[in-house]
């Protein structure tokens, strides 16, 4: 089993803390597998087996139970010891909030969270704890991991697993279990279509099913594009539906919630504002357009695109689509009090390609570093600004 190091160094200061860890992340990628690494780290630190408790609220055994019993029957298992709650898919229980601030006020306690949705961080529970949890997000598996999982080192077999990333995507079940073609893009199908269901048409009572999968069908097709809702109403037209705005970014933020898409915001670099009906959209996991569309090769600019801005995400940057003038830049990513600029291409085949890449840059006055990631293995940094191969980058 490949140990989520980077996720785990991040969670490891906050052990036996009163703070609360939620490991959040999309389906599947990989949150219970880290939170019993957890669970291993805190064995090999003296904690007794006996101390923790591990309940999966998918199992209908745990979710049939009232709040009550659930707080009595932990309550039972306490002595003087410290107990170390682990809770999976927290969301499936109604009220989950109310039982764990009670098990924090009430017994010694170290608790862990995983959740499939967003909103556990923006309902009763950020006003209960009020400061006192922590999110860890959770990715499915990065490139890097890809390979440190292959055990493989040679460049040739590296490139050729690239390839099946760029098609499948990173979730860990198709890595971990080696699937061939049909077997992951079915596995990528009955993933996509249990996320629909389970955390959003029945958590959002979504009447018009249809609707909903054209228009996320459009979104993924469409994906690293600016994103025009009128656009989108004009596509729908063709099939002689008629939808709402309201509708539509309604459609967008459930989708959001289930931590299927991301919503990007775009910065006027010079001007230093926010602007407004101007964003982006990318997959958690690119996987799925290829499912759906089977075009992740042919589109590989904007699928190497995705690709960059999780990878972004997962190094723990916030990021933003950039525009100079009438130009655009790919990425603005932004940690702490440090920024970093990416542009991002699949070849620079000609010298008008490595025009256009790097002179958008031009227009940028501050000293930053400022980065071209393309496939080329020739490296074609000038005046200040690096080129780097995207396999390079990913493997950091």
């Amino acid at each position: 089993m490949l140990k989520r190091q980077a996720y785990l160094e991040r969670i490891k200061p906050f052990i036996d803390k009163d703070i609360v860890k939620i490991i959040t992340g999309i389906r599947r990628s990989g949150k219970s597998t880290l939170m019993a690494q957890v669970r291993d780290v805190l064995i090999e630190r003296g904690v007794s087996e006996k101390e923790i408790i591990t309940i999966n609220f998918e199992d209908l055994r745990y979710r049939s139970k009232t709040l009550e019993s659930l707080h009595e029957e932990i309550l039972n298992q306490y002595s003087d010891s410290r107990l170390y709650l682990m809770f999976d898919e927290i969301q499936e229980l109604e009220s989950w909030e109310e039982l764990v601030n009670s098990l924090r006020v009430t017994i010694d306690s170290d608790i862990y969270l995983t959740g499939s949705n967003s909103k556990l961080l923006s309902g009763e529970l950020a006003t209960l704890l009020a400061g006192r949890y922590i999110e860890i997000r959770i990715y499915p598996f990065s490139f890097k991991e890809v390979i440190a999982l292959s055990g493989i080192d040679k460049p040739l077999e590296i490139e050729r697993i690239f390839r099946d990333y760029i098609r499948f995507g990173g979730f860990p079940f198709i890595h971990r279990n080696q699937l061939d073609v049909n077997s992951a893009l079915d596995y990528l199908e009955d993933l996509y279509n249990s996320i629909v269901l389970k955390d959003i048409v029945h958590r959002y009572s979504l009447r018009d099913i249809e609707l909903f999968e054209k228009i996320m069908g459009y979104l993924m097709e469409n994906m690293g594009n600016t994103f025009s809702s009128i656009n989108l109403i004009k596509f729908l037209k063709q099939d002689r539906r008629s939808v709402s705005n309201e509708t539509i970014y309604n459609y967008i933020a459930y989708s959001e919630d289930a931590m299927l898409m991301n919503r990007v915001g775009r910065e006027d670099i010079k001007g230093k504002e926010l602007l407004k009906f101007q964003e982006k959209l990318y997959l958690t996991d690119h996987g799925f357009r290829e499912q759906m569309f089977g075009a992740n090769q042919s589109d590989i600019n904007r699928v190497l695109e995705n690709i960059v801005f999780i990878e972004l995400l997962r190094r723990g940057y916030k990021v933003r689509v950039g525009e100079v003038g009438d130009r655009e830049i790919d990425f603005i990513a932004v940690k702490s009090d440090s920024k970093e600029y990416f542009q991002v291409a699949y070849i620079l085949a000609n010298a008008s390609l490595v025009d256009r890449e790097f002179k958008v840059y031009r227009e940028i006055s501050d000293n930053f570093p400022k980065y071209v990631l393309s496939m080329d293995q020739n490296d074609f940094s000038q005046d200040g600004i690096i080129h780097r191969n995207i396999l390079d980058w990913l493997l950091e």
